[in-house]
């Protein structure tokens, strides 16, 4: 238990919080185990009564109902170290998994790139399960292996034999030394458990959400097998935690059958001898009795506290995280920002292996001005996205809002000025009006619909059984790519910040629903900046200015009647082309 409060960032300060109701439990427990201690050396003095005939019926009453007060005060007890204990401990497991869920909240985008979702998840169940485990059950079970351990030994040394008592403890002794390298053992094979349950859970979670690919491409087969072996590995880690659980208990029991075998041969011998009197006899093995649990607690404990050390382990991994991007120790004083951009030689790479995304890239946008950005696949779009945002940070050159250096600006505030569609369209497993209404929790049905109108959404949502309250499905899998796209248009434009960012938010409508996405964007972002990456010209032509990259590269820049101009220029040439096959298209 030291081991998991070593750390101290999560685990320390709840059962600090929570020591009190800790205290009470422990408290009760103790009461229960003091009282149990009578029980035995009542049956032993009724047996010495009527054996010896100095007890008569009035006795043998006084001594049930002592016997049956104390059975009440362990069944009351009982009650009350459970409520104490137990429930503080998911007190505890439901502040961490809160704690845990906003850490993650915080960290970057490189650690979900390294981190799988099933490992993820593992962290929030199994893992956290072990702790609460370990600060719950394993508590009482590790205070009864001790203490009342103690206080039977006490009363068998005191009241029964002291050599009896000596001859019992040779058993214990064994399993102490034995339970000290089963709990090193457990905790290194419950890590490669855990390891096998983020892999299954990552292959499950993957399949799944590939369930339409998977069919598409009419890969069932192979995703069953891939899946067998990672159950199989599963399997195999359980088992290497079962296998030390199942020979670990046979061990124990052994030890407690011997313990009474002891019992019965040197304490029938005393009792034969008239050395000890057949009622302390029969509270000997009462004692004996009382005992088992605690060896067998014993057990439990080392087992689950060492899994609880290795889950704690785990969880404080993400704890030890540090989030790349963070707000600056000094920051500027902005309250708000009007959509002026700056980019100057700014360069960048995902990673250090990686060759640059960008490279010495300059761009100047007014406020209320419209950048259109194009460029093949792998150009550099998307990285000029994650800068803005402040999702990476820039490693050469600067970026600033209306002046103010972008590591300067409270990122909370930059983020909130920021209304952005993203590539992959992500809808949650909500309503669609709360899919839209996502950035503006106070919007009203009206702002909802409006915002639908203008992204050409709201005839589609009104033809929809529930319509605003129709549920989406994971991901937004129940509606087609254009629907999703427009959706995601009419959360963005819902949120009215005074910077919007569609990344090729338009490629999955026909010409028709973009023109009429387009006309409504001109129109309900007047005077506001907004940046569009594209590769249809046609989502372009109205742009202010207008940016093709190609590899990282700046190679045109311009109004497009600027780069019209330019004889075999990138831009022109993609023009002539889609203008061709439009042209084909018609013939067709």
């Amino acid at each position: 238990m030291k081991r998991m409060l070593a750390r101290p960032p999560l685990l320390r300060p709840l059962l600090k919080r929570y020591a009190g109701s800790y205290l009470l439990g422990l408290l009760t427990l103790f009461i229960v185990d003091y009282v149990n201690l009578f029980i035995p050396q009542l049956m032993g003095d009724v047996t010495d009564g009527l054996a010896a005939h100095t007890m008569d019926a009035a006795g043998v009453w006084t001594m049930a109902v002592q016997i049956v007060l104390c059975g009440v005060v362990v069944a009351v007890g009982r009650f009350f170290w459970r409520y104490f204990l137990i429930g503080t401990s998911r007190k505890i497991e439901r502040e961490m998994r809160n704690r845990m869920f906003e850490k993650l909240e915080t960290l970057s985008q490189r650690y979900y790139h390294a981190h799988k979702t099933g490992d993820l998840m593992s962290y929030f169940t199994n893992d956290l399960e072990a702790v609460r485990q370990a600060i719950g059950p394993e508590i009482v079970s590790s205070f009864d292996a001790v203490v009342l351990t103690i206080m039977v030994l006490y009363r068998m040394m005191t009241y029964v034999s002291v050599e009896l008592t000596l001859w019992c403890l040779i058993p214990m002794g064994i399993i102490a030394v034995f339970g000290y390298f089963f709990g090193q053992t457990v905790e290194r094979r419950y890590l490669g458990m855990q390891r096998a349950f983020a892999a299954l859970s990552d292959r499950v979670q993957e399949s799944l959400s590939g369930e339409r690919i998977i069919k598409a491409f009419v890969q069932e087969d192979r995703e069953a097998a891939a899946f067998r072996k990672v159950n199989e590995d599963k399997r195999r880690a359980t088992m290497e935690v079962v296998k030390l659980e199942v020979s670990f208990r046979p061990l124990l029991r052994l030890l407690v059958g011997v313990t009474v075998v002891i019992a019965i041969v040197v304490g029938g011998r005393l009792t034969m001898i008239g050395a000890m009197t057949l009622g302390k006899f029969v509270a000997f093995n009462m004692y004996i009795g009382s005992l088992v649990w605690p060896m067998l607690a014993l057990g439990d404990s080392i087992t689950y506290i060492s899994q609880g050390i290795a889950g704690m382990n785990r969880i404080h991994e993400i704890f030890d995280e540090k989030p790349d991007i963070t707000d600056a120790a000094e920051l500027d004083a902005v309250t708000e920002l009007r959509g002026g951009i700056d980019v100057s030689h700014v360069s960048f790479a995902f990673r250090e292996d990686l060759r640059e995304s960008l490279h010495d890239l300059n761009l100047h946008v007014e406020p209320g001005e419209t950048l259109a950005v194009m460029g093949r696949t792998g150009s550099g779009k998307t990285a000029l996205v994650s800068l803005l945002t402040r999702t990476y940070d820039i490693q050469h050159g600067s970026i600033s809002f209306d002046g103010h250096d972008i590591k300067r600006i409270p990122l909370r505030l930059l983020r909130e000025s920021i209304a952005y569609v993203p590539q992959d369209n992500f809808l949650f497993s909500n309503t669609l009006a709360n899919n839209i209404s996502f950035g503006r929790l106070d919007a009203t049905r009206e702002d909802i619909v409006k915002a639908a109108v203008a992204a050409d959404i709201h005839d589609n949502i009104m033809d929809f059984p529930e319509q605003y309250d129709t549920m989406v499905g994971e991901r937004g899998v129940t509606l087609s790519g254009g629907q999703k796209q427009r959706s995601s248009i009419a959360r963005a434009l819902l949120k009215d910040s005074p910077i919007m960012i569609l990344d090729d938010s338009l490629s999955a409508v026909d010409t028709d629903t973009e023109e009429t996405i387009l006309r409504n964007l001109k129109e309900t972002r007047a005077g506001k900046t907004t940046i569009m990456i594209a590769h249809r010209v046609s989502t372009v032509v109205n742009a202010d200015h207008i940016l093709v990259l190609d590899e990282g590269r700046t190679v045109e820049y311009g109004t497009p009647a600027e780069l019209m101009a330019i004889e075999g220029g990138v831009f022109r040439t993609m023009v002539e082309k889609q203008r061709l096959e439009r042209q084909l298209a018609l013939v067709d």
